[in-house]
């Protein structure tokens, strides 16, 4: 194995995982749900009810980002593998990323850029997406069969490290309190970042395309495709192929299920993520630094459960392994759904328990491992049901089972949300998903089924 390619290769999961970490989970949503709700009550909202319209907006700007993501994300495959090419994707996508994430600046705290922030964060989780599936496809050259589990989850493990990190400069030097403008090191914003215009958490968006740019270099310098020909785009050869890829699914009975079940468990573990931080800010009142906190130990936890997983999966293969972590995420699911700041289950706390804090803190942890488990064993997966050849339209469909329906969590969870007015109500289709997830994991064969 060429370990300076594999460690190159790690540093996409390193650099890429602050747009999950720190936009799309601990600190950006939180403060779109914050802005959001407080121009919701300015417009005449019950303030009761504006946490629920500020859940259901992010929502459904999940949705149709995830639609565009579906759409493209096959085609691009198929160009790529009629290309031999993966590198010029990557780099385009990497602009995708970088644009999007900077332009979340424009967000503040009056909530007049509510619609140009969402498009922002689409551009970028699309790019983020899409990069991905051509640093995946990369994934059959790495190593030998054995050996593939075991680099998918060190490369999740250090992805988390790379999250954690990056939160921790974040939570120690830019995002300030709402309340006091100071840091969790008790200093205003850093670089003179004004606190009152909430500048210290809006650089939260510039701050993740710094940090992409910066630790991309290893992957650019280091990672370099396998030596063949590079021939030209031939677009109508391209779906071509794809169409031929799709007719297979007829007769590949394990690769069909498998793509079905991790269309059910990556939607549903997306919008786990996705809501997370804005049921912590509005359902249990946390500030944008709590639940930054909330995230340097779930992330500092789940680096580790990644790196066991990986050495999990390469024991006893990914399917045991996706199976076990997906009825944690279960467990998880129904623990949101039955718990608030009031009571558990219906049964009443105490005034000013923190009860709700620590279990949320343990969902977390829960969360952050089993989900990054799932993803690392998924793509090891997703190896034994392709060739080094066909890995980008292979891993194109992939993406598409994880954004077909990828509007249908956020849209499910927005519908419950506006028609319960109840946000715990609102995460419940995902303990549906999850468990048809398992049901037709049962379908896919343990060692895959590759091209023939």
């Amino acid at each position: 194995m060429d370990r300076k390619r594999i460690w190159g290769w790690w540093f996409f999961d390193f650099a890429s995982q602050p747009y999950a970490t720190l936009l799309l989970t601990f600190i950006f949503s939180i403060y779109f749900a914050e802005v959001a709700s407080a121009r919701f009550v300015l417009e005449g909202a019950d303030p009761r009810q504006a946490g629920a319209q500020a859940q259901a907006l992010w929502g459904w700007g999940l949705a149709l980002a995830g639609v565009a993501i579906a759409v493209l994300a096959p085609v691009l495959g198929a160009v790529a593998d009629t290309t031999g090419r993966r590198m010029p994707w990557i780099w385009l996508f990497s602009a995708f990323y970088v644009a999007g994430a900077a332009g979340l600046w424009v967000l503040a705290p009056g909530g007049s850029a509510l619609v140009a922030a969402l498009v922002f964060f689409g551009l970028g989780l699309i790019g983020m997406e899409f990069a991905t599936i051509f640093t995946n496809a990369l994934m059959p050259t790495l190593g030998s069969r054995d050996e593939i589990g075991r680099i998918s989850g060190s490369g999740f493990a250090f992805g988390y490290v790379g999250g954690v990190l990056a939160l921790a400069v974040m939570l120690g030097l830019f995002a300030e309190s709402a309340v006091t403008g100071l840091t969790l090191l008790g200093k205003p914003p850093a670089l003179g970042l004004d606190a009152a215009a909430r500048e210290g958490t809006r650089f939260v968006g510039p701050f993740t395309a710094l940090w992409y740019l910066v630790f991309m270099i290893p992957f650019f310098l280091w990672v370099r495709e396998p030596r063949g020909i590079a021939r030209p785009l031939r677009l109508g050869e391209a779906m071509r192929d794809l169409g031929t890829l799709l007719r297979s699914l007829r007769h590949r009975r394990s690769l069909a299920a498998w793509l079905l079940s991790s269309m059910f468990s990556r939607d549903a573990l997306n919008a786990l993520y996705g809501f997370g931080g804005v049921y912590a800010g509005t359902v249990l009142g946390w500030p944008v630094i709590l639940s930054g906190i909330f995230g340097v130990v779930s992330a500092l936890s789940a680096a580790v459960i990644c790196w066991i997983g990986g050495r999990a999966d390469r024991r006893w293969g990914p399917r045991p392994v996706i199976a076990a972590c997906t009825l944690v995420l279960i467990a998880v699911c129904m623990l949101v759904v039955g718990m608030d700041r009031a009571s558990i289950f219906g049964v009443a706390l105490p005034p000013g328990s923190r009860l709700p804090d620590a279990l949320f803190f343990s969902c977390g942890v829960a969360i952050g491992g089993a989900g990054g488990v799932v993803q690392a064993a998924s793509r090891t997966m997703m190896v034994r049901h392709t060739s080094a050849e066909k890995a980008a339209g292979t891993f194109g469909l992939y993406a598409l089972s994880g954004k077909a329906t990828a509007f249908l969590a956020p849209f499910l969870i927005a519908v419950v949300t506006t028609a319960t007015g109840n946000q715990r109500l609102g995460i419940s289709p995902l303990i549906v998903m999850f468990l048809l997830s398992l049901a037709l994991l049962s379908w896919v064969k343990p060692e895959g089924e590759p091209e023939q």
